[in-house]
């Protein structure tokens, strides 16, 4: 497998690299990650889970058996892609 299908392999599905743009803010909580992206529920939870085996973001427990998401250092060093890919999204053709 090459380099940039292992990269794909763990950020390639859809919506893996919103949440981590999201992310790039600072932490989250799942409901505001849910509602800010509209991604669906059982999506987000499997690309969440998905993202922490990985090593991407990892959760932070709160008060009352709520949970936030924050990105790794791993995480944080796809900030220059995303960056580029906003870039390139945004050229016209």
């Amino acid at each position: 497998m090459s380099d940039l299908a292992a990269a794909l392999d763990i950020v390639g599905a859809r919506w893996a690299l919103l949440i981590v743009e999201r992310l790039l803010d600072g932490p989250q909580r799942y409901g505001d990650l849910q509602r800010d992206l509209g991604v669906p529920t059982n999506i987000l939870a499997t690309r969440l889970r998905e993202l922490e085996t990985a090593g991407v973001l990892f959760r932070l427990p709160l008060r009352h058996n709520t949970r936030a998401y924050t990105l790794t250092d791993r995480g944080l060093a796809l900030r220059e892609a995303i960056f580029a890919l906003r870039h390139w999204g945004a050229e016209e053709p």
